[in-house]
Formats: C-alpha cells, structure tokens, sequence
C-alpha cells in the first residue's frame, strides 16, 4: 500500500488547517470521516464532481487535516485526529462540536 505525501504533525500550520476546514464541502466530509472512521474518495451523499473532491481530499491532505493511502485501486481518506490533537488541543473536537449552518446552533 502507497501512502501519498502528508506533513509531519510538527509541521502543520494553525492558518493551513483553518484554511483547509473553513470550506463547507471540506467541512462536511471531516464531519463524515470523523463520525464513519475510513471510507473512499467518493463518499456517498456528494453531489460534487470527483474532480473536485479530489481537489478538496489534496488539500485536506496537505493541511494533514487527513491522511490519504492506496490500496490497489482505491484510494482510503483517515482523519489524523490524534496529530492534529496534539499539534492544536481543542481544535478539531471544538470544530466538529460546532452545529453546521442552518441547524439551528
């Protein structure tokens, strides 16, 4: 299995992050893979271009927000919570805590 380039959790940066989780779609699919652990890099329940979310996937991964590896024609997306926990306490649980728009929170 081919594991794709990711930042070492000592070189994640605060702005790259929020940057990365500041999208809506971004968003939802770190909400997903938070709640359902691994899946692909075409979720179910994205009316989104795969070029697109591969698009949002690639920058996800360069924040280290997840971590993406191969495995023969797939591709599997993890959440790297326990990195980004110990580069920035707080934040992750703080942002998948936070009701998404137009849920009334």
């Amino acid at each position: 299995m081919r594991t794709l380039p990711q930042p070492h959790p000592e070189d994640f940066d605060l702005a790259t992050v929020l940057h990365a989780l500041g999208d809506p779609v971004r968003l939802r699919l770190v909400r997903r893979i938070a709640e359902d652990g691994e899946t692909t890099c075409s979720p179910e329940g994205f009316d989104v271009p795969r070029s697109t979310l591969s698009n949002h996937w690639r920058i996800l991964r360069e924040a280290g927000v997840v971590s993406v590896r191969t495995s023969g024609k797939n591709r599997l997306v993890t959440l790297r919570r326990e990195a980004l926990d110990t580069r920035f306490p707080q934040l992750l649980g703080a942002v998948l805590e936070t009701p998404p728009p137009g849920c009334g929170g």
